[in-house]
């Protein structure tokens, strides 16, 4: 009986390793880290995928309570948080992209609560759901899964923890929020641009112009006309994000 017992909580240890670090990427990641996706629905994923790893690798036996398997333990959770939130930087650009948006429109406060983002605009509402759409059209989620199953070859468990390249990839893709947000809305910001110049002019030219009754309504129109025409670029432009955020989780797993 105590055989079995202990044989048992080796097993149990042994699969603690693999769920830590997947567990922490199904709640930092896109999509898996929605309200929409419960905490049963991410402790169910998280123990199957963790069922269907186990067999592929060799786990060493790591005491958690010792003071080596506490530093492991913040090791996994901290590999599985930032391949999450390299992805969200994704999510993050899309978001401010809208904002930008909202704001030349003239719909800044056109918002609406999201239960993931907080107080956003309608706009970014909408490339949140445009970029989720593409997200899962590319297979994003199973490209995720495969890389936090390949992760375990590249980084295994008791190997080398996170070092300060991990840290400094982090930061500098960061600066990829508001790049990518401007990449993505300089289509529209620069149209609009255009527009409002018009505008002055007829304003300079026809001083009884009132602005303000005719220049709001100008834009709002003019600017969903020009964001509908821009959607295919745009949308070219979040595909980009996506998969050059999955660049920056491979090479942060080292497979690459």
């Amino acid at each position: 009986m105590d055989v079995a017992a202990v044989e048992l909580l080796d097993r149990f240890y042994a699969l603690l390793w693999p769920m830590l670090r997947i567990s922490a990427l199904l709640i930092a990641a896109p999509i898996f880290s929605l309200r929409a996706v419960n905490l049963r629905i991410r402790i169910v994923l998280a123990m199957s995928i963790t069922w269907l790893v186990y067999p592929l690798h060799t786990w060493p036996a790591i005491d958690p309570l010792s003071a080596s398997g506490l530093l492991e333990i913040v090791n996994q959770l901290m590999i599985g948080l930032l391949m999450g939130l390299m992805l969200q930087i994704v999510t993050s650009a899309i978001v401010v992209a809208g904002m930008s948006i909202a704001n030349a429109i003239g719909l800044s406060m056109a918002t609406m609560i999201d239960p993931n983002m907080g107080n956003v605009p309608v706009i970014s509402q909408f490339l949140l759901v445009m970029g989720t759409l593409i997200f899962v059209g590319l297979g994003g989620h199973a490209m995720l899964l495969s890389l936090v199953v390949e992760s375990f070859t590249s980084l295994p468990i008791g190997g080398n923890l996170l070092g300060d390249m991990a840290w400094r990839q982090l930061i500098a893709w960061s600066s990829m929020l508001f790049l990518g947000a401007l990449l993505t809305a300089l289509p529209v910001m620069v149209a609009l641009l255009f527009i409002n110049i018009g505008l002055g002019v007829a304003t300079r030219a026809a001083p009884s112009l009132n602005i303000f009754s005719v220049g709001f309504p100008a834009m709002i129109f003019a600017g969903f006309g020009i964001l509908i025409l821009a959607l295919p670029s745009i949308g070219a432009r979040i595909q980009w994000l996506w998969l050059q955020g999955f660049f920056q989780v491979r090479t942060l797993v080292g497979l690459t």
